[in-house]
């Protein structure tokens, strides 16, 4: 791999938010994921989990419900009021509709998908119809004495249950009015709480309806009678969500003490036909609340404050024992939230509402490897720039040269001129920015920092060409005809000849700035586009995929390079593939051209070309480099992937020079350490 001295910063105090929603989709085989500060995240299950389209959050939007309706469309609503519509193909929020219901707190789709429901403060229960562009109102169910926090459609779509403060209502569609209501019990183990609340319930299609609530009882009650069927104690704390398999025999529930319990529908004895709800596996994967739960075919899907994704395969339903098999905990998007000036050793890092420019630190001293080595000067904190607006950033970038600085929200694009005096550092905005610069997904400087390119929502690439304290607009890019696909990823050659980007699907486009013009479009591929960088010299193309797949496209020859066809032909390592986490950077040495150094969150890897692939009989990690002529054994197993796994959770790896590295990790202890308080649990002999 070669010897780095290695910048090893773990001052990136970045936190995720937590997660309150998620909304699995059984016909795109897709995951919806809320946070606290209104992100909303869609993860393709189908792509190795890979995320592959997010919308930033807004400091009024604390969304409480997220559901998908008519198979593709996703909806959220929160304590604002409002009902939200994501397009999915911009990138952007369709529209925001007021249900005037007071802070809606929960909501769902109809079994056909042509009707949403949604559960406010003031107790209203309100149906709306869709339509081709929109929702509109279509009329209110009988209004109940308490919020709604809690709603379930029967799969018939004739009845729903909403659960409440106190009683589970069940209700009749068609006239609106409640037909049962159901008394819940405060009691927990011998003590009268001063209130029960519902947090969640499920609807089965023959007539029961389960219920999750404060005193940690999941109940199971018969909707005809309005009677408790069964009812299991399973935490000192609240039960704060319920799902359930589309088969209906299954169920998932979380707890706020981090437990996920899975209850399973079994025969009540081997040679009888009668069955029974049995709660058979917890899982403690969890620091925290478990707030919203989902079911999958073949795992169950969690979330809550601890910001985990965890998704828990069930080994029975899995079918190929392959990674789909693994249990998965993701933490960071597969997204850069860092920016890198190698000129000025600079790092800008990306919260949800500042950017922070810092300044590498130094040293003078020598060792070898493995030492680490005391700085002769301190990292500083040059900058601390807050957006204004209740809008996250979306995006941002720092120059190469460290004098200007970009960012974007949902609605407002800045750009600003960095300039150094001494110690001191001086920043300048640059005002009047054009209409058609409203909103970026990626932001990108050229090499010479002459030039930045802008990746709009609506599938544009604009071209500005940057002066002293001013820009002129140099071209747009037009997405290609009948499409308005966003384009999520762009890379630019270090000569400035060629822009590659790649949209929301596995399309990756490359563009001639030179003329000015489309030069030719990749050949498409079945997995996304998680990272890409085109070579110096040579004007490659390197492409890394969801499936962990990595080609190698020459932009002037218009085709895959040998050694990618060569690597297509022979296949990956299976413990390559087999990695959970996505690439989500790649670089590339300056003085080797052979080389290739890219990472995910959990390793960095340095591909040599001029050395064989290896096989599935080689050992992937850590091989050797052979120290003499006589090192037969490591000359045969050396080949061309050298791994390192030091560096973890990697947020962000480049070369700063030919001998330097810098390595930006967040360690999850830090991350846990800064969250609230878990409910502190009584352990055995303390």
């Amino acid at each position: 791999m070669g010897e780095f001295k290695v910048h090893r910063v773990r001052f990136f105090n970045y936190v995720p938010s937590g997660i309150r929603c998620v909304a699995y989709n059984n016909q795109s085989n897709r995951l919806a994921v809320s946070r606290t500060d209104g992100t909303v995240e869609i993860y393709n299950l189908s792509a190795n989990y890979f995320q592959e389209k997010f919308f930033p959050g807004h400091e009024s939007r604390a969304t409480e419900a997220l559901c998908w309706a008519e198979g593709q469309r996703l909806f959220s609503a929160g304590l604002n009021g409002e009902i939200l519509e994501y397009d999915l193909q911009a990138l952007n929020i369709k529209y925001a509709l007021d249900a005037f219901g007071g802070p809606i707190w929960s909501m769902t789709a109809s079994p056909s998908g042509s009707q949403l429901l949604v559960g406010c403060e003031d107790g209203s229960v309100k149906l709306f119809e869709l339509t081709p562009d929109k929702i509109q109102f279509a009329r209110n169910f009988d209004r109940q004495k308490s919020r709604i926090l809690s709603l379930s459609w029967h799969p018939a779509g004739t009845h729903i249950a909403a659960g409440s403060i106190d009683y589970v209502s069940v209700f009749d569609v068609k006239s609106g009015s409640i037909v049962r209501k159901m008394v819940l019990d405060r009691q927990h183990l011998g003590v009268t709480k001063s209130r029960c609340i519902v947090w969640g319930v499920a609807f089965l299609s023959d007539g029961t309806v389960i219920s999750v609530d404060s005193v940690g009882k999941v109940q199971l009650w018969d909707s005809a009678t309005g009677t408790l069927v069964k009812s299991h104690v399973i935490a000192n704390a609240d039960v704060q969500s319920i799902a359930v398999a589309d088969q209906e025999d299954s169920f998932v529930v979380g707890t706020a003490e981090g437990t996920v319990f899975h209850f399973q529908l079994v025969p009540v004895t081997s040679s009888s036909s009668e069955k029974q709800w049995v709660r058979t596996k917890p899982f403690q994967h969890h620091t925290h609340d478990v707030r919203t739960v989902a079911h999958s075919p073949t795992a169950l899907i969690s979330g809550g404050t601890d910001t985990h994704l965890v998704i828990r395969p069930l080994m029975e339903k899995v079918e190929v024992k392959n990674y789909d098999a693994a249990l998965r905990k993701i933490t960071f998007p597969h997204r850069r939230l860092i920016s890198c000036s190698k000129r000025r050793q600079l790092l800008l890092f990306q919260f949800a509402h500042h950017l922070e420019l810092w300044r590498l630190g130094s040293t003078v001293a020598t060792g070898k490897n493995g030492d680490t080595l005391p700085l002769s000067k301190n990292a500083d904190h040059l900058l601390h720039l807050k957006t204004k607006g209740p809008e996250n950033i979306s995006c941002s970038c720092v120059s190469p040269c460290g004098s200007w600085i970009a960012y974007s929200t949902a609605s407002r694009f800045f750009l600003y001129r960095v300039k150094y005096e001494r110690d001191n550092i001086s920043l300048q905005r640059v005002s009047k920015m054009p209409a058609f610069l409203r909103s970026a997904l990626h932001i990108l400087f050229s090499e010479d920092s002459t030039k930045l390119f802008v990746a709009s929502n609506q599938g544009s690439l604009h071209i500005i060409h940057l002066l002293e304290g001013n820009f002129k607009h140099l071209h747009t890019f037009q997405p290609q005809s009948g499409t308005v696909e966003a384009m999520c990823l762009l890379a630019v050659s270090p000569d400035g000849n060629w822009l590659a980007a790649s949209g929301t699907s596995a399309g990756v486009h490359v563009y001639d700035l030179n003329h000015l013009k489309l030069h030719c479009t990749v050949p498409a591929y079945n997995f996304p586009v998680t990272a890409l960088a085109i070579a110096p010299n040579t004007n490659n193309l390197v492409i890394a995929h969801s499936d962990q797949q990595v080609f190698e496209f020459s932009i002037p020859d218009k085709q895959y390079t040998e050694w990618s066809r060569a690597v297509q032909k022979q296949g990956l390592h299976q413990l390559w593939l087999q990695r959970d986490t996505p690439i989500t950077h790649i670089s590339f040495h300056p003085k080797r051209p052979t080389h290739i150094l890219l990472h995910d969150t959990y390793m960095f890897c340095l591909i040599d070309k001029s050395l064989p692939l290896p096989n599935d009989k080689t050992m992937l990690y850590n091989p050797l480099p052979p120290k003499n002529e006589s090192d037969v054994f490591l000359r045969r197993t050396a080949h061309a992937f050298k791994i390192s796994k030091i560096y973890k959770p990697l947020l962000f790896m480049d070369l700063l020079d030919e001998r330097t590295l810098v390595a930006v990790e967040r360690p999850l202890d830090d991350i846990i350490a800064q969250l609230p308080p878990p409910i502190k649990k009584k352990k055995f002999g303390t």
